[in-house]
């Protein structure tokens, strides 16, 4: 009776053992399943974010190509090109027109012959070198004035309630207004010239700074103090990069002042050791009674304006909006 007891308790002992090991077993096979599955859902996540990411390139990169040739001549130059040739058909009609006495409005051909004599004669890019070179030495020094000074306007309460408005003032004042003073102070020479621009340009550089700060969003500010960009180093890589458009601004009106209080000086300023720029050529026009010599001054005035905002700044507003993702095509 025991040993039959013992025989029918034996496989009554197995049973749970089976049961278990059949548990296991599933238990083990499901754990299978799921680290097989694992790399499989790994690859679907690989493979959308790569997806993704690709998407985000396309975004970026659909517009960053260089339009056709014959796109950028119809857009960009043609249109000018147009401009130009509309005004010298008008100006000629007034000129057959007789609408005034012929040595007041010279026809474009007789500019056209004065332009061709100062080549000749080897003057021409003398005049415009003498000037150009000044403008661009002067605003290169109202820069290096101009931006410190803005930056302590623009972060200082104290300076910026002095200076501020003075600042303002001396934009306002027409730069013609700091030839006569200048003349006295310092003679006629390149001085008065450099002095003259200063006064005229810095305030713009330093105005344009100052907007362009005050529009800096405050969290940039903090987010910049938080991760230890402070003083000097806050002031280059946090505060300088999101006032860039109203600095830029600022430097674009700051050349149109040096430009124009250049001309100023050159006009009303007359002495062999200045040597002849634009404005001297002007003013010589007048004294000539040369209207020809008077319109050559002007355009060449106008072409040197108009081709440092076409090979320094546009470029630069271009570069600003591209950076920012405000260009989506070029």
């Amino acid at each position: 009776m025991a040993s039959t007891e013992t025989g029918t308790d034996h496989p009554e002992r197995k049973r749970p053992a089976a049961e278990t090991a059949g548990t296991g077993g599933t238990a083990k096979t499901e754990a299978g399943a799921e680290t097989a599955a694992a790399p499989a859902r790994s690859a679907d996540s690989a493979a959308d974010l790569a997806g993704l990411e690709a998407g985000l390139d396309a975004l970026e990169t659909g517009h960053s190509g260089r339009p056709p040739l014959r796109e950028t001549l119809l857009r960009k130059v043609l249109p000018p090109v147009v401009s130009v040739v509309l005004v010298l058909v008008v100006w000629q009609v007034l000129v057959w027109a007789k609408v005034t006495d012929s040595y007041k409005l010279p026809s474009p051909s007789a500019v056209w012959d004065e332009v061709g004599d100062a080549w000749l004669q080897g003057t021409l890019l003398g005049y415009i070198w003498t000037s150009v070179s000044r403008g661009l030495l002067g605003f290169l020094l109202a820069l290096v004035i101009g931006t410190p000074l803005g930056l302590l306007v623009a972060r200082v309460r104290f300076v910026r309630a002095g200076i501020g408005p003075v600042l303002s003032g001396l934009q306002s004042l027409p730069s013609v207004a700091w030839v006569p003073p200048a003349v006295i102070w310092l003679g006629l020479n390149d001085s008065m010239m450099y002095a003259v621009i200063l006064l005229g340009a810095v305030p713009s550089i330093a105005n344009g700074l100052v907007s362009g700060v005050d529009q800096v969003p405050p969290l940039f500010l903090r987010a910049g103090r938080t991760l230890g960009a402070t003083g000097l180093r806050g002031t280059w890589h946090i505060v300088m990069p999101a006032a860039l458009p109203g600095y830029l601004a600022g430097l674009k009106q700051g050349w149109a002042f040096s430009w124009r209080s250049l001309m100023a000086a050159e006009i009303i300023a007359q002495s062999p050791d200045l040597g002849t720029g634009l404005g001297q050529l002007l003013e010589a026009g007048r004294t000539n009674s040369s209207m020809a010599q008077v319109f050559l001054a002007i355009l060449l005035i106008l072409t040197v304006g108009i081709a440092i905002d076409l090979l320094i700044f546009s470029p630069l507003e271009r570069w600003v909006l591209r950076s920012r993702g405000l260009l989506v095509k070029s």
